[in-house]
């Protein structure tokens, strides 16, 4: 149909450029009016409807106060999450907090180690610190609580057992390039694999063998 009409119209037409963004302009700009209106409606006309059967007494400034509430988070549950992650300095400065911390500054200075001589050895330290670091944080803000269905004792001594055969053998492998950078990861892997071993042994007699002990028991 628009065969017969001069060429200056064709711009026009349903399939023209002009058109078509004319046509998805005015899609987004009533798809932006209508989403708020929507929202909006979901709330005022239930409530309405309860305010002119009774169930809801006052008038407008109450609906708009209960609107207001509405949006607004739960002051106990905001105080809950934030107590969640608070940091208990007690646990900080504990044989445990004292040991994860340690573990953590030696797996970093190994990192960096690595990163100066043998760069193919760099990842394992870097995997160690990360998973350190995320224990240190989970005991630290006690927020391993909330996931009292796994057994944190035996993942932490895993924990440790994986560590130490880990550094063993990428300390062991980096002492023999002779460089002085591998020389000084090897010396302090062994510390750190020292470190860890004592970790596992306290775990292991403090918390593993205590709840085996209450298991027998019951």
């Amino acid at each position: 149909m628009w065969a017969g009409l001069p060429g200056g119209c064709l711009l026009l037409g349903p399939h023209s450029r002009p058109a078509r963004f004319t046509f998805g302009f005015l899609k987004c700009l009533l798809s932006l009016v209508c989403f708020p209106i929507c929202q909006v409606s979901t709330f005022l006309f239930p409530f309405l409807g309860r305010w002119q059967q009774g169930a809801v007494p006052g008038g407008p400034a109450e609906m708009l106060g209960a609107l207001d509430r509405r949006d607004r988070p739960p002051e106990e549950g905001a105080a809950a999450g934030l107590q969640g992650f608070a940091v208990d300095k007690t646990f900080l400065s504990s044989l445990k907090g004292i040991l994860l911390e340690t573990e953590l500054a030696l797996t970093f200075i190994i990192f960096i180690c690595f990163t100066a001589s043998i760069s193919a050895y760099m990842a394992a330290a870097l995997l160690e610190f990360f998973i350190t670091l995320a224990f240190l944080f989970l005991y630290a803000t006690q927020y391993y609580q909330r996931f009292d269905r796994l057994n944190w004792p035996c993942l932490d001594f895993l924990r440790c057992i994986s560590a130490i055969i880990i550094f063993l053998v990428v300390s062991f492998a980096a002492v023999t390039s002779r460089d002085g950078a591998a020389i000084a990861a090897f010396v302090f892997g062994i510390i750190l694999v020292s470190v860890f071993a004592y970790d596992a042994f306290k775990i292991y007699r403090t918390e593993i063998v205590p709840r085996a002990t209450q298991g027998d028991q019951q």
